[in-house]
């Protein structure tokens, strides 16, 4: 882990972490080009999973927050399945997807790959967390997740076994604002009833960073290969 501004150990003990949960806690089992490229192709469409795997971050970074102010119950997720599908059209397009339908996808195959997504199977939790994890618990820091994702989540990371070691799971979706907005910290804040002195933000990217320096909140970033 990388400190965000002064070194770590001069840092006051906190009471609480947050934690990013993709490249930080979990991870793929295979590549997002693999999966899209496979179900694709079950509705007729071609596309080479490396074509995905170099398109697909650059779609991501120019989507808009995957947030969603106002809305829950059945409104949230069909905003969420929305916002996916058109980022899923947009991979296609961008590497090239050939076949009756590759632009705009069927919305079954936005529909299955959301739902494929979902499926804690496809998903692995990276060797040191859970000892880690178990760890902090043991020590009485109050655990939470803030993360730029949807309500998939939860049931992800209970599926993966880590679900109970979490007080709260804020996600970008249903609180209305994405990393690098301090808002969903200051939910997660709330929840844990601390403060942004008494906790850390353990994140992956430079959201993670400037959403929790935001909220005025200690920052260590995970370098994964």
């Amino acid at each position: 882990m990388i400190p965000a501004d002064s070194p770590a150990q001069l840092w006051p003990r906190p009471r609480g972490l947050l934690l990013d949960a993709m490249g930080t806690l979990i991870g793929l089992r295979v590549t997002v080009g693999h999966t899209y490229a496979s179900l694709a192709a079950d509705h007729g469409i071609s596309v080479d999973a490396r074509a995905i795997d170099r398109a697909f971050p650059d779609v991501l970074r120019q989507a808009p927050p995957l947030a969603f102010p106002g809305l829950d119950g059945d409104r949230l997720l069909e905003a969420e399945r929305g916002w996916w599908g058109e980022r899923i059209d947009a991979v296609l397009e961008a590497a090239g997807a050939e076949g009756a339908g590759a632009s705009p996808a069927p919305t079954a195959l936005h529909h299955a790959l959301f739902d494929r997504f979902a499926d804690p199977s496809l998903w692995h939790v990276y060797a040191e967390v859970p000892a880690v994890l178990h760890r902090w618990h043991r020590a009485g820091l109050r655990l939470a997740v803030v993360s730029n994702f949807d309500r998939r989540l939860q049931p992800l990371l209970e599926g993966l076994g880590l679900g109970d070691l979490f007080e709260r799971v804020v996600v970008s979706s249903s609180a209305g604002a994405a990393k690098p907005s301090p808002l969903p910290f200051q939910l997660a804040l709330d929840s844990l009833g601390l403060t942004a002195s008494q906790v850390w933000h353990v994140g992956d990217s430079p959201e993670d960073r400037a959403g929790a320096g935001a909220a005025g909140i200690r920052c260590l970033l995970v370098r994964r290969p």
